[in-house]
């Protein structure tokens, strides 16, 4: 048997992943957690919000397009996320680490599972959705943001034996779990929470997601400050500003695309307080790693949020049935 080392990045391929004994016991309860949450696309009823697409007025065109313009972001990019795990995976031999990331790439599948649910339930054009990427400027511009910044782990065969390697995987790593998942999505899920009332069953889909996203947020944050702990030769000052350089710049996009998805405003919401929101959140994940930079923005502009996440409470938010998640704490430190 194999000696375990808890080392992240191994210098050989991984072999049989081996448990026991624990070496990363915070991976494997993240894997539990994530596995204890088990749900189904097709258990949410859609009825009110097919209802409410239907009926002339009901769902604004303004609203319907950010629906539309949301859904295409998380398609694309959920589909890219899920991609490029499988390569991420080859590098992180560590085998509670690789089973929480086997968990993950599920995960990914259902959340694709759950665009085509949506999509199919309200008729959509499924071009229009799909293709935002190469249609909507702002969501390219993400996209190919994050494609940058990995394509050299996509295309090469890295040597995690050296400093170049190591950073790569770094970068990677930090792009998928900090900027991906902790960033870009968030401003989507909120746009398309704050209309919970009048497409509630896509609302609640979101909801079981985002806990998913959590989850995979603490994965990630976990293991990149172990890796800075293992590699503090190779996660030096000049690292630690390229990354926070790379958090600054998804902050922009974000803020970018909300002005794009909400040019006059829906339900209360406007592009500046998105400001606010992408500068709290991009704070919250530099202070969980560690890294100096913040932003002035420490104020929640969304306190709602916490309350409509809740979904111990779900009975006092949606008329729906739920499906109850057997493990609901995994949120606190994400809002």
């Amino acid at each position: 048997m194999s000696t375990k080392t808890g080392k992240i990045l191994g210098t050989e391929s991984a072999g049989v992943n081996q448990i026991l004994p624990h070496k990363n016991m915070w991976a494997w309860t993240l894997y539990k957690q994530g596995k204890n949450n088990n749900w189904n696309p097709e258990e949410v009823p859609m009825t009110k919000d097919v209802q409410n697409w239907k009926t002339p007025g009901a769902i604004t065109d303004n609203e319907k397009l950010l629906i539309k313009r949301c859904l295409g972001f998380f398609a694309g990019t959920e589909s890219l996320v899920g991609n490029n795990l499988f390569t991420l995976f080859k590098y992180i031999t560590d085998p509670e680490c690789r089973q929480f990331m086997a968990r993950q790439m599920y995960e990914e599948c259902l959340h694709n599972d759950t665009i085509v649910y949506i999509c199919d339930s309200l008729d959509l054009d499924i071009n229009e959705v799909y293709e935002a990427y190469e249609n909507i400027p702002s969501i390219k511009a993400k996209d190919d943001f994050l494609m940058n910044i990995t394509q050299e782990l996509n295309q090469l065969d890295i040597d995690t034996s050296t400093p170049e390697g190591i950073t790569e995987v770094i970068k990677a790593a930090f792009t998928y779990w900090v900027v991906c998942e902790g960033t870009f999505f968030y401003s989507g899920f909120v746009m398309l929470l704050a209309l919970s009332e009048k497409i509630p069953g896509i609302a609640e889909q979101i909801q079981y997601t985002l806990r998913d996203e959590s989850i995979h947020i603490k994965f990630g944050i976990g293991a990149l400050n172990k890796i800075r702990e293992q590699h503090s030769d190779v996660w030096d000052e000049a690292l630690d500003l390229e990354l926070t350089n790379y958090l600054k710049q998804a902050v922009q996009l974000e803020i970018q695309y909300a002005k794009d998805a909400l040019p006059e405003g829906i339900l209360g919401l406007n592009a500046e307080m998105f400001v606010d929101y992408m500068q709290f959140i991009a704070n919250r994940r530099l202070e969980s790693l560690g890294m100096h930079f913040r932003y002035d923005s420490d104020t929640n502009p969304f306190p709602w949020l916490s309350e409509t996440i809740d979904l111990d409470k779900q009975k006092n938010f949606f008329e729906s049935k739920v499906t109850e998640y057997q493990n609901a704490g995994a949120l606190d430190d994400d809002f």
